[in-house]
């Protein structure tokens, strides 16, 4: 409209972007509002239909499309499994009705009141069942992303723009003739072969990259894009839209990236600071506000398409909300991430206006309406979402006096990255308390190029750490010994979890039964964790976790089987809970009522020594096999355990091993078995 004012030099429009996506949030801020709003309304008085100073050019439709499938894979990679496998109910109902609704409601209005044909009214129906969810980054900032109404409306959105998506398949095929008795089982195969691709066959292939090739950051998020697109663009092949696709791509990476971790911190930065910022702003660039002069049908659309849409999402979310028994900062938080409009409603919009079902008006009504809702769902979902969090911190009792702190052995021998993966996994940010990376001298005259060494070791871990956003805070020791320096800093810094590697050097009876152990068990305020990796934890498929008979009577259970839960929690991998038949059931409930929740079943029994066999007939390639250890003089101290070690790690010499020795000083608190971590929301 203005062309004295477009900027065309690439240099200065990636310039001018960078400072709205700076400033958006900032401004936003001032009136209490998501930075989302700012970046739409920047796109819509910036955009060519408005001043003109950004053309809306193949860069910023490329980085739209890549913003939009990102949010659409992030959504389905920050999901929390084992929530979403107890809601997959709620799911099912509120995606039935969030699609039926809107269908129904759009159908009628646009044969009645619009005077469109039958099948033009079923598209546009087909416009308001399905969403997006634009909002989910704010409900995974303000960490309600695992609350049960979060996890159905992501799970529903599946649902829903699926059959959104079908509804479109067939009337295109019919208006184009496609439409013959073999339509339906073309398109059914077509689905259901990608569909199993996906679900089953990147996981193995993933699992394979990380496993084999992926041994830097760069290359690992490289080949999270290569697949997360390369399914995204097979989508048209299989009858589908690409949102489907990288929608599934997340389902299929989520257990293999977790939620703490270098790959996810990465992940989330990059869209969250250029992909969905450039989705916005093309979002925003397609009002064009010329077409309202045109005419008073312009408005009638535009107004009728608005309303239904608050109004069918609004009932899809009140309705489902009564049924299953939310509260009204979720219900409104499920009507905030279902409200918005863009991906499959471009989609729809685009074919109907290409095979002539859809005129000028309907296109601008529906850009109207993805501009409006974009507005209205980040703006519900901050307010409501932060309801929710003052209504969670009201229910829970206040955090425990104890603040968990991870003190993590390393040396050049121990493969330090596997071990600050397991302490990124056993964190619990709520806590805030950084992970002290410690390097133990021993002092036998000059140590000063054995401290030069640990400076470098602790200097990569400390990077490591901060890829993934976690602070450290390095620990040098020079001793008479390891246990020495390792038991003066724990001391020192109160630590609750000491984590040690399986020095590659050492025989198996030697490390576990020397002057180390023995020393280090000696306090019994803390727990210790060693790991023997062979592969990297977040390739993990199942936890196989033994523990010996009467553990349960130990007083430092419920803090060893709240670490355990939590990494099963973590890696997405159920655990098999494997202990002798006399006290399993009793056992077994106790772990049941620990915090977190995980995917626990109880395996087959045995005696205690027969334990060894029991693992060899239930061991998979990806298992993680985790021994609980026990004290001496505690009463799960068998004589069996005294070579249970050197066995299983020359009986599964290609598989992971933890052994866990749980601390007694912090396990007292009853309350840890009816409502452990009360402030605790595991993420």
């Amino acid at each position: 409209m203005f062309d004295i004012l477009r900027v065309s030099d690439p240099v200065a429009v990636f310039a001018v972007v960078a400072f709205l996506i700076l400033l958006a949030p900032i401004v936003m801020g001032r009136w209490q509002l998501p930075g989302t709003i700012g970046l739409l309304l920047a796109g819509a008085v910036l955009g060519p239909n408005a001043l003109g100073v950004l053309a809306r050019d193949q860069s910023f439709i490329l980085f739209g499309t890549v913003g939009l499938l990102y949010i659409m894979f992030t959504a389905a990679l920050e999901i929390d499994m084992v929530v979403l496998k107890r809601s997959k109910l709620h799911s099912m109902v509120f995606g039935l009705l969030t699609f039926a609704i809107p269908q129904s409601l759009g159908t009628l209005v646009g044969h009645f009141l619009l005077g469109f044909s039958w099948p033009a009214a079923i598209l546009l129906g087909s416009l308001f069942a399905s969403h997006t969810l634009l909002a989910y980054p704010i409900a995974s900032r303000l960490g309600i992303a695992h609350d049960t109404a979060v996890t159905t409306a992501v799970g529903g959105t599946i649902i829903t723009d699926t059959l959104a998506l079908l509804v479109l398949a067939v009337i295109a095929g019919s208006v184009r003739g496609e439409v013959d008795e073999f339509f339906w089982y073309r398109l059914a195969a077509s689905l259901g072969l990608y569909v199993l691709a996906i679900l089953y066959g990147l996981p193995k292939l993933a699992r394979w990259f990380f496993r084999n090739v992926g041994r830097d950051g760069v290359t690992e998020f490289v080949f999270v894009l290569a697949v997360v697109f390369g399914c995204a663009s097979l989508a048209h092949t299989a009858g589908s839209e690409p949102i489907v696709g990288a929608f599934l791509a997340g389902l299929a990476l989520n257990r293999l990236i977790p939620h703490n971790s270098p790959l996810m911190n990465r992940i989330q930065f990059t869209g969250e600071a250029i992909f969905v910022p450039f989705f916005l702003l093309s979002v925003g660039m397609l009002l064009d506000l010329r077409v309202f002069l045109s005419g008073w049908r312009a408005w009638l659309v535009a107004a009728a398409m608005l309303a239904t849409v608050i109004v069918a999402k609004w009932l899809a979310a009140q309705i489902s909300s009564k049924i299953l028994g939310y509260n009204i900062a979720q219900a409104r938080v499920v009507f905030g991430l279902s409200v918005a409009q863009a991906a499959a409603t471009l989609a729809a919009t685009v074919v109907g206006y290409e095979i002539g079902l859809f005129d000028d008006a309907v296109v601008n009504g529906a850009i109207v309406m993805i501009l409006v809702t974009c507005v209205i769902a980040p703006w519900q979902v901050d307010r409501y979402g932060r309801r929710m969090v003052q209504t969670m911190d009201q229910d829970s009792e206040p955090m425990a006096a104890e603040q968990q702190r991870i003190l993590t052995a390393l040396t050049e021998a121990s493969p330090s990255r596997h071990l600050l993966d397991l302490a990124m996994l056993l964190r619990k940010p709520e806590h805030d308390q950084p992970i002290y990376p410690i390097s133990v001298i021993q002092d036998n005259g000059d140590t000063s190029a054995l401290v030069s060494s640990a400076e470098r070791v602790l200097g990569d871990a400390v990077n490591y750490l901060s890829q993934a956003e976690v602070p450290s805070t390095p620990l040098t020791r020079i001793d008479l010994n390891l246990a020495s320096g390792i038991l003066k800093a724990r001391r020192e810094l109160n630590a609750s979890e000491v984590l040690m590697g399986w020095s590659e050097q050492s025989r198996a009876p030697e490390f576990f039964f020397g002057s180390l152990m023995e020393n280090l068990l000696r306090d019994r305020d803390f727990s210790l964790v060693v790991l023997r990796p062979r592969e990297p934890l977040n390739t993990t498929r199942r936890v196989l976790l033994a523990v010996p008979p009467e553990a349960d009577l130990e007083p430092g259970f419920n803090n060893g089987m709240m670490l355990i839960k939590r990494l099963s929690r973590q890696l997405s991998a159920p655990a098999l809970l494997i202990t002798p038949e006399k006290g399993s059931d009793r056992m077994f409930k106790r772990m049941r009522s620990l915090r977190p929740d995980c995917d626990l079943t109880l395996g087959p029994t045995d005696t205690w020594p027969a334990l060894a066999r029991v693992l060899k007939e239930l061991h998979r390639d990806g298992d993680l096999i985790v021994l609980i250890g026990a004290r001496q003089g505690g009463l799960a101290r068998l004589h069996a355990m005294t070579r249970l070690p050197e066995e299983l790690s020359e009986s599964f010499p290609n598989s992971n091993l933890l052994f866990l020795y749980a601390g007694e000083s912090r396990t007292g608190n009853p309350s840890s078995v009816v409502n452990p971590e009360p402030a605790t929301r595991i993420t």
